[in-house]
């Protein structure tokens, strides 16, 4: 029988909300693939008499399963490839330098600048960042075996052995996870209808977001290396469209108040199925007869995704890329280089994170810490506010260290180095995979032991490597903390208000363009799609923001109710567009002003401040009007922004 805790016992919320697991399915080709890869380099080095080799070989391939998270075959070469180029950029970088004293530190220290600074340009150049700074470090904190170009060529080479068992099956599965992607879109589509005019509408609405968002991402990196179009991506970006108009007719039908008929969602998952097999025969589809004009955008917008999906020829069917045709390669490539140098964003997280690994290598450098690079490894993964809080990722790193040694003990000291390490690595190895989608800390306790038992076939310390190892990352995890958290004035306020003041003057605009004169369709689906992303990413912000302890926390979770306020104005105006597009009274120009007027002084008053603020609430307009509805939820909105 569970007991609770005592009053003064009870731990805090943030606490919990950091230890507790998040739920996810384990992906048991990435665990097949952790095996391979981590096992095979050490035994080829074994069997060649060079275990050396084999244990930086084995170092790349951990990098590899890290990396390892895309489903599409084309993410896989830019998640894992790529940021390899600048682990061995990074790695020679640390050689050169290795035992020059303070030209290390130096060196280090602009490496994680430079590193600090690329990570804002995106997840990939994220990783890429990560794993320069990763390997410099440990390029100048451990004597690496060989000439200064072996440790870069086999640390590569081990990370492009998991690309290269990624992607065996491309040839037989080519284009099925993008298809996949597409289809799981329309089956969370088909699940937003069935729960149309009940409490659950809201929650499945911010699925369907992450799963549109996802889908994008995925068919969208078919392009990633060329700019042209093939057959296959423009009938999945056809397919992707198609269902756009119905999930912008779903905010309409929620707010008739009943639920839809089931043949609708049975519709939408028999569309599902065609587009996961590639089916291109007729379908019939089942539907009732409409009976008014939010049935009759429903049913306007089911025939049109069934018309897209079973179409032969791509060719046949326009297709309008709603978030807009990305720009040649070359052009990304310049864009983003100049975002980084001119953006004050990655300047202060460069600066951030070069001040903590300075700090580090003075510290090291000034009082003898054997195998120092493991609190430079610490403050580099620690120091990563795109993979979560600062704060978070301290005390998880701690926590998990000490599981992890925990692990590392049993096998330095039962288990004797040799080919013994070889099943040991098939064991530990996959365990990674397994245990990253459970969290940072439980990606930590499963990295530690597998890295430490590499590290000691490089230098034979056994378990002499154990409290060092503790002691370094207890010290890593204080410099993050000291001076790339309290130090810096950012870390104390939720950027919660200031991104949803930018969400509200966003929705201002798209109101706008709902209802304006002469506006091109596809403009507004591009404005709609943005908005829901930029709502998606609020909705990580805040939850980053509630495993901050107080008095972060606690303001972060006062916003609760205004993101999903903000949402649902989102919804609101579609569905009034929805309902103007079937034949409903379009708005008069000042009745748009005036709920545009109220949307930007809203905006306004949440603009830079960490607690809500009092705004009028008062709007009224003609009774009857579409735009009844979006009045009533910035009227909501406006009153959950006032304190009580």
């Amino acid at each position: 029988m569970s007991r609770e805790f005592p009053i003064g016992l009870t731990p805090p919320d943030w606490l919990v909300r950091n230890l507790q697991p998040e739920q996810a399915s384990v992906n048991w080709a990435a665990v097949a693939r952790a095996a391979i890869a981590l096992a095979l380099p050490l035994a080829i080095g074994l069997a060649a008499g060079q275990p050396a080799y084999g244990a930086l070989a084995s170092m790349g391939a951990l990098s590899g399963v890290i990396g390892d998270t895309a489903d599409a075959y084309r993410l896989r070469i830019l998640n894992i490839a790529v940021p390899q180029l600048f682990g061995a950029v990074g790695v020679t970088i640390g050689s050169l330098v290795f035992g020059h004293g303070w030209v290390a530190v130096a060196a280090v220290t602009g490496v994680a600048l430079v590193s600090g600074m690329i990570s804002s340009i995106g997840a990939v150049a994220s990783v890429s960042g990560l794993l320069l700074l990763l390997n410099c470090s440990i390029g100048a904190g451990l004597p690496l075996p060989g000439e200064w170009w072996l440790a870069p060529l086999l640390m590569s080479g081990g990370g492009l052995l998991v690309l290269a068992l990624a992607l065996l099956a491309w040839p037989l599965r080519s284009g099925v996870p993008e298809r996949a992607a597409v289809a799981s879109t329309y089956r969370t589509v088909a699940d937003l209808l069935a729960a149309s005019g009940t409490d659950a509408y809201d929650d499945l609405r911010v699925t369907v977001t992450q799963s549109l968002n996802q889908s994008y991402d995925v068919v969208l990196a078919r392009r990633a290396f060329r700019h042209g179009r093939s057959p296959d991506f423009v009938r999945l970006l056809a397919q992707l469209n198609a269902v756009t108009p119905v999930v912008e007719a779903a905010p309409a039908a929620h707010q008739y108040g009943k639920p839809l008929p089931a043949e609708i969602p049975a519709a939408v998952r028999h569309l599902a199925e065609a587009v996961e097999t590639g089916y291109t025969g007729p379908i019939g589809l089942r539907l009732p007869t409409p009976s008014n004009e939010t049935a009759r955008a429903v049913d306007h917008a089911l025939r049109h995704a069934a018309d897209v999906v079973t179409a032969r020829s791509p060719d046949a069917q326009p297709v309008d890329d709603r978030l807009g045709r990305p720009a040649a390669l070359r052009v990304r490539a310049v864009r983003a280089a100049r975002n980084v140098l001119l953006s004050g964003a990655s300047w202060r997280y460069g600066l951030r994170l070069a001040l903590c690994i300075g700090l580090a290598q003075v510290l090291v450098s000034i009082i003898p810490v054997p195998r120092s690079y493991w609190v430079t490894l610490t403050i580099t993964f620690v120091m990563k506010p795109d993979f979560g809080s600062v704060f978070s990722r301290a005390l998880l790193r701690a926590l998990g260290t000490v599981a992890g040694l925990v692990v590392a003990a049993a096998v330095l000291t039962v288990v004797p180095r040799g080919w013994w390490d070889v099943p040991v690595l098939l064991v530990l190895g996959p365990l990674i995979p397994a245990f990253t989608p459970r969290g940072y800390g439980y990606q930590t306790a499963a990295i530690t032991p597998v890295i430490l038992l590499l590290s000691d076939i490089l230098n034979h310390q056994g378990t002499a490597l154990l409290v060092p190892r503790l002691v370094d990352s207890l010290m890593g995890c204080a410099i993050a903390l000291v001076a790339g958290y309290l130090l810096w004035p950012e870390s104390w306020h939720t950027r919660v208000g200031e991104r949803l003041a930018d969400a509200v003057a966003d929705t201002a605009g798209y109101v706008e363009l709902a209802f304006g004169a002469g506006i091109d369709p596809a403009s507004r689906a591009r404005a709609r799609r943005r908005l829901y992303r930029d709502l998606s990413a609020i909705r990580a912000e805040f939850q980053r923001a509630l495993t901050e302890p107080p008095p972060i926390g606690p303001r972060a979770a006062a916003w609760s109710p205004l993101v999903v306020a903000v949402e649902r104005m989102v919804d609101a105006t579609t569905a009034a567009r929805v309902r103007v597009k079937e034949g409903a009274p379009e708005p008069s120009a000042a009745e748009v002003a005036h709920v545009v007027l109220q949307l930007r002084e809203l905006s306004e008053g949440l603009r830079e401040t960490d607690v809500l603020v009092a705004v009028r609430t008062d709007l009224t307009g003609p009774s009857g009007s579409v735009l009844e509805p979006l009045r009533q939820e910035v009227a909501a909105a406006r009153s959950i922004a006032s304190p009580h």
